[in-house]
């Protein structure tokens, strides 16, 4: 592993700290500073030349911050002769605009990755994009991971024979449908409409949810008003609490407050994609993929499958299977 050299910038370099531990390498040091004008410049303080290069940075608040930083270490690294370079964007926070779905509006998730590519990135590794499509705005390699397996291992060994897993929405029913696929629970979705950034309407849920404890699935939770909107119809329907589960558990604004006091909610589970939340929060659990994202990239330096990382989980890499009906 000499070969490999590991930045982290200010997003969440514990993240990056646990990966080099699982891959056996330091963490290398970059010097972020800030000029008067308010510039950032970056300097990697190890030697890149003919190495393979990982920057590790999640694109969170401040989102602009983090993604500037992400650029100038991808420049640096290529102008510092490294031989290949990854992201690793444990959280791509720009996968939520990947449509045109309004007059004259960017598409910020295609633009962001024409920057990466542009300030030196060959290769992405991420993780639950919000939109799959997401994924071809890159016009480089995507080993594009995910954490319902390490989810879905929060909640084995209980007594699920009483409980339905729940996606927030239709388009993340197929996810949910896996997720409940591993548990061997049956699922249900929100038939959720958008009215703003953090207004939601959820109009009824397709399945079956009375007299069952829900499992909650959503890939980003940021404000929480779109669960707490679910967790309302789900109690109007009756079901009888819920769990909550999500990959990038960002609890933005009021959403610790929102879900912590909410009645329907008996646990709150995440990973450590993101930084965990300042304030503290004795229901929630954070689960760590950073072994999945050292194995990913392990697998991407000696050149072995990534994907295979995730046979019986992620239904791309498996044998064809037939829907869960639901309710």
């Amino acid at each position: 592993m000499r070969e490999i050299v590991v930045f982290s910038g200010n997003a969440h370099p514990r993240f990056a700290q646990r990966i080099c531990a699982h891959l056996g390498v330091e963490l290398s040091h970059a010097s972020i500073i800030r000029f008067s004008n308010d510039c950032l410049q970056v300097q990697l303080q190890a030697n890149c030349r003919q190495r393979d290069v990982y920057v590790v940075q999640p694109l969170v608040p401040p989102t602009q911050e983090h993604l500037m930083e992400l650029l100038l270490m991808l420049d640096a690294a290529r102008g510092a002769s490294a031989s290949q370079i990854t992201a690793v964007i444990p959280h791509y926070a720009y996968a939520r605009s990947d449509k045109k779905d309004a007059s004259r509006i960017s598409i910020g998730g295609r633009l962001v990755a024409d920057l990466l590519i542009t300030a030196g990135a060959n290769r992405i590794i991420t993780m639950a994009l919000h939109a799959p499509q997401v994924h071809g705005f890159f016009g480089v390699p995507v080993d594009h991971l995910t954490a319902i397996g390490e989810l879905a291992e929060h909640f084995r060994g209980r007594d699920l024979s009483q409980t339905v897993v729940v996606s927030p929405d239709l388009g993340n029913a197929k996810t949910a449908t896996q997720f409940a696929r591993l548990l061997g629970t049956p699922v249900a979705a929100g038939s959720k409409r958008r009215l703003a950034d953090d207004r939601v309407v959820i109009d009824a849920i397709v399945g079956d949810v009375a007299g069952r404890h829900a499992i909650v699935l959503d890939d980003e939770i940021a404000t929480g008003s779109s669960i707490v909107e679910l967790l309302n119809k789900l109690s109007d329907d009756g079901a009888t609490g819920a769990s909550v589960a999500c990959t990038h558990g960002l609890f933005t604004g009021k959403a610790v407050d929102l879900l912590g006091s909410h009645p329907m909610v008996t646990e709150v589970v995440t990973t450590d994609t993101v930084p965990p939340p300042e304030q503290a929060w004795e229901n929630l659990q954070v689960r760590s993929v950073a072994t999945l994202f050292a194995e990913a990239i392990q697998r991407s330096h000696v050149g072995e499958s990534v994907s295979s990382l995730f046979d019986g989980v992620d239904p791309a890499h498996g044998p064809p299977q037939q829907p869960l009906p639901f309710g």
